[in-house]
């Protein structure tokens, strides 16, 4: 069962209580992520995630490491378009111990100048090594083409510009206006008890800051195309439709419906574009949602003498899916594996708490396993066209990266 709690200063807590595991995981969610920076500041949000590991007023960046690795537990981070974690994976008896390294961090991060300098290297071999896997950065150049100048179009890791722009007093000013306490929800799930909501309230419940997160501007599809000529093997394509928020009715719908698309191994896509005509190694689509929009994405890499076919393959394979909808056995096949991804995933601390914080972050409700198995049975034939007619009304956006100017 999920308890939810929130505190006077406005922070939540969502707990899941499994007496079966030897493990706890608490994850601490920010409501902040790229889509909250400015042209200028774009990347600080994924700068800060690593700046919270260099060191506080009574730790190091190498005592943060050893307070985990000598309990044998497990310390991460990620940023996203909208969220920023931080979260650790101990066992039971040791929860206390993440409990208080993971604080220490959040209130204590010193954000010395020096290791500012060091990681701001580290972070820009992230960018060129992300500039070096063109797979991955098509994604990046998708985002710009779909929203534009919108923020959500910046790429989370930031550029070198904005990098080497940033300074404490950026970091601070940033943070008393997104890290706030109505922004942040501890997620904790594992072997501990409601005691342990005490233990977090006495130390997160009363901070404040001085100002309110800003509200958010809606995004507007731009559709447009981005080419970008590079020394690859491949040329690297994505589409981007105008997808649906996390708070869509059908959102169902359309994931059972991206699953039959390119999902799978067995879905359309897969076996149009790789098992029946060899265009390509990898291909596949997937949905990406957020608080007010999203965005289906359709991605595939081949080479250069095939990029047309391959486009018209992607495009034909779509065009077929919405002229005749999916099949009675598409349908229940995909119902059946969504079903048996949630109930797999409960088997880990890791993935509960992650279910957990970012339900309470953007959804700010939980549905029990009951819910979710109903809503995703109650997908059928009708609404799945209702909602494939909205998303693949307009031409998609696009993005490429090949060998050659396209």
């Amino acid at each position: 069962m999920v308890k939810t709690y929130t505190c006077s200063n406005g922070l939540r807590i969502v707990m899941e209580e499994i007496p079966t595991v030897r493990s706890v995981t608490i994850g601490l969610w920010v409501l902040a992520g790229s889509r909250n920076e400015t042209k200028e500041n774009n990347g600080i949000s994924h700068f800060i995630e690593h700046m919270f590991f260099k060191g506080t007023k009574k730790r190091s960046a190498k005592d943060i490491a050893e307070a985990f690795d000598s309990i044998g537990g497990q310390v991460n981070a990620f940023t996203s378009k909208e969220y920023t974690c931080y979260y650790a994976k101990v066992l039971d008896h040791h929860r206390d111990t993440a409990l208080d390294v993971l604080s220490d961090m959040f209130f204590h991060s010193t954000f010395d100048p020096e290791e500012m300098e060091r990681e701001k290297k580290v972070v820009l071999e992230e960018i060129n090594m992300a500039e070096d896997t063109p797979d991955d950065i098509v994604h990046d150049l998708l985002a710009k083409a779909t929203y534009g100048n919108h923020p959500l179009g910046y790429p989370i890791l930031g550029t070198e510009e904005t990098l080497r722009s940033f300074t404490k007093e950026h970091i601070q000013a940033y943070m008393e206006e997104n890290y706030t306490p109505e922004n942040i929800v501890i997620s904790v799930a594992g072997n501990v008890s409601d005691a342990f909501i005490s233990q977090i309230e006495q130390i997160f419940g009363s901070y404040t800051t001085g100002k309110k997160q800003s509200s958010l501007i809606l995004p507007s599809f731009q559709g447009e195309h981005i080419a970008r000529k590079k020394d690859t093997e491949q040329a690297h394509l994505t589409l981007g439709y105008n997808g649906v928020s996390l708070h869509h009715e059908d959102i169902f719908s359309l994931v059972v419906f991206n699953n039959v698309l390119g999902g799978s191994m067995s879905s359309r896509l897969f076996q149009e574009v790789r098992e029946q005509r060899g265009l390509a190694y990898s291909v596949f689509s997937y949905h990406s949602s957020h608080i007010d929009s999203g965005l289906l994405t359709i991605y595939g890499g081949t080479g250069k003498n095939y990029l047309t076919e391959l486009k018209d393959t992607i495009e034909e394979t779509v065009q077929q899916l919405v002229r005749n909808g999916l099949s009675d056995k598409e349908l229940t096949n995909s119902k059946e594996q969504l079903k048996g991804n949630i109930l797999l995933s409960l088997e880990s601390t890791n993935s509960r708490m992650s279910r957990n914080g970012k339900n309470e972050l953007l959804l700010r409700r939980h549905r029990s396993l009951d819910e979710l198995i109903e809503q995703i049975d109650g997908v059928n034939h009708t609404t799945i066209d209702r909602i494939v007619k909205d998303v693949f009304t307009n031409e998609p956006a696009s993005a490429l990266i090949s060998p050659e100017n396209t």
